[in-house]
């Protein structure tokens, strides 16, 4: 099922890996992944007294750990979105106004507010990374001396560790365009999925790697899309600020003496080509905020999703262990009784 999982995250396109829809995919998988490992443990038919304490300690660790990176991801995806609201603003502003000087001076600051958040750097989601390569430093080792059952149980935790380590890994550096050195995990041959692991890394990693050297602010497909868009938009309303200004200050001029008709007929004409290029953008950039809008709406939903599986995980274990105490202690008692 691992094997599956991995492979089915290898895209046709290499750079679909940079996209919202991959990620939601990937933490897609991730749901499933450690859905099934509860299942498993449920099979193995574990009591929790037979558990190590290492096991327990290194199942809350890593997932609170998760949690940690689940927050972190939510956290810059609901500021993504917000940053929508700069977007909204410039498309309404442009769709239903006379395009005057201090309105397109309102747009030009909005769109420049939109572009500055992406220069400062997330400590939170920077952080994600350090999580990560901890998660990562944690080598597999077998042991000979625990039973069949604890074998298979250790195997497959280490699946998932993996699984969730490349997964999250690429998604925090593609969010936060992070420049710390991707973490690359290297996966002894014996395990079934180790193949399709591999090819996947391999394809990831590379995809990532070629757009950290040039220091682009922002690497997120649909993201970048929105901020070509920005960008044209942004260059357009300056030059319409600095033309309405110009042109103002020359009417005036007119009004005191002589009417030059074909210079002022040049400049309507060349200010009725710079609104239609203008129109044109708003409506592209209004359709690629939406869908940017849309697909940070779902990866969130699958985040969440995420978070409750790891979460209800790690609190079905920590209430077997009260239980199991309990009856520990319980026990105890009655045997001092006796």
């Amino acid at each position: 099922m691992l094997a599956t999982s991995l492979t089915n995250l290898k895209p046709n396109d290499l750079s679909e890996i940079l996209s919202l829809s991959w990620m939601r995919q990937a933490i897609e998988s991730l749901s499933e992944i450690h859905t099934n490992i509860k299942g498993l443990i449920t099979d193995l038919e574990f009591p929790v007294s037979h558990w190590d304490e290492k096991w327990i300690d290194a199942y809350l660790d890593g997932s609170v750990k998760l949690l940690d990176i689940c927050i972190a991801l939510s956290s810059l995806l609901c500021r993504l979105d917000q940053s929508q609201l700069f977007l909204h603003f410039v498309i309404q502003m442009l769709e239903h106004s006379s395009n005057s000087s201090q309105q397109m001076k309102l747009v030009w600051a909005s769109l420049h507010d939109w572009k500055g958040q992406f220069s400062s750097n997330n400590l939170k989601l920077e952080n994600c990374h350090d999580i990560l390569k901890n998660l990562a430093g944690i080598p597999y080792s077998e042991n000979e001396k625990i039973s069949d059952k604890s074998n298979v149980l250790m195997r497959a935790l280490y699946g998932v560790k993996v699984h969730t380590v490349i997964v999250c890994s690429v998604i925090t550096a593609a969010l936060s365009s992070c420049s710390k050195p991707l973490i690359e995990l290297r996966v002894p041959d014996k395990f079934l999925w180790s193949n399709a692991f591999n090819e996947l890394q391999a394809i990831v990693l590379s995809e990532v790697r070629t757009h950290l050297p040039s220091e682009k602010v922002i690497m997120l497909k649909e993201l970048e899309a929105v901020e070509l868009c920005v960008e044209r938009l942004h260059v357009l309303t300056g030059c319409v600020c600095d033309k309405d200004e110009k042109v103002s200050s020359e009417m005036n001029f007119v009004c005191m003496g002589n009417c030059i008709e074909n210079e002022q007929s040049e400049k309507e004409a060349a200010g009725q080509e710079q609104l239609e290029k203008l129109e044109d953008v708003v409506s592209d950039l209004a359709g690629r905020s939406e869908k940017l809008s849309e697909g940070l709406d779902l990866l969130s939903t699958q985040i969440d999703g995420f978070f409750q599986i790891v979460l209800t995980g790690r609190d079905a274990l920590l209430s077997n262990l009260r239980a199991s105490n309990r009856i520990r202690e319980s026990n105890e008692e009655e045997n001092a009784i006796r």
